[in-house]
């Protein structure tokens, strides 16, 4: 029997991988679910990605891509009628309402990069794309990358403690390090 041309069977076994952490949890990510859940023999599963964090890394990559693409669209609109702070607090919006599921997902991806070192290079990719698209709206990377800080360390805060999120504090607060506030210099040691 001839083989059945499939191309596009390794971008299902990543959504698959995708769904099967969403559902399941990192531990409950099997190269037999991820088949069932793809529709396609074990074999696909075991010849695509040799073990669980070879799953967990097309995982990682498919939420990342589109974690970039959608705060890629948030930024083009960014000009004088919309500030990137304005930007940014909406993204972080997004993030924790109506896309909370998908950067729950993406942070328990993140923080399993702690006990595997497989999936940090991915995680340190996605913050430094992230400053990328962020540095062509600041004077500088050092701004990009606090920003980029301030978005995660956000997120991570309201996902955690379940907080009301608060459009008008975000936007203050990257207002803050957009405008330079709380930069430069330190002050002169006071003189005796």
């Amino acid at each position: 029997m001839p083989r059945r041309d499939d191309p596009d069977r390794r971008r299902r076994l990543g959504a698959a991988a995708v769904e099967g952490v969403a559902e399941r949890g990192i531990d409950g990510l099997t190269p037999r679910a991820v088949a069932a859940a793809a529709d396609v023999p074990l074999g696909s599963t075991t010849y695509h990605f040799a073990d669980r964090d070879e799953l967990l890394t097309a995982a990682l990559e498919r939420i990342n891509d589109a974690w970039l693409a959608h705060l890629a669209a948030r930024l083009e609109g960014v000009g004088p009628a919309r500030p990137l702070a304005a930007a940014l607090a909406d993204h972080l919006g997004a993030c924790l309402g109506p896309d909370r599921t998908a950067t729950e997902l993406a942070y328990e991806l993140y923080f399993a990069g702690l006990r595997r070192p497989a999936l940090r290079p991915l995680a340190t990719a996605c913050l430094e794309r992230t400053a990328e698209l962020l540095r062509s709206r600041v004077p500088d990377a050092a701004t990009a990358h606090a920003l980029a800080a301030a978005a995660d360390g956000l997120l991570i805060q309201h996902l955690l403690t379940g907080r009301p999120y608060v459009p008008e504090e975000a936007r203050a607060a990257f207002a803050c390090l957009v405008s330079g506030i709380g930069t430069g210099s330190p002050p002169d040691a006071p003189t005796r």
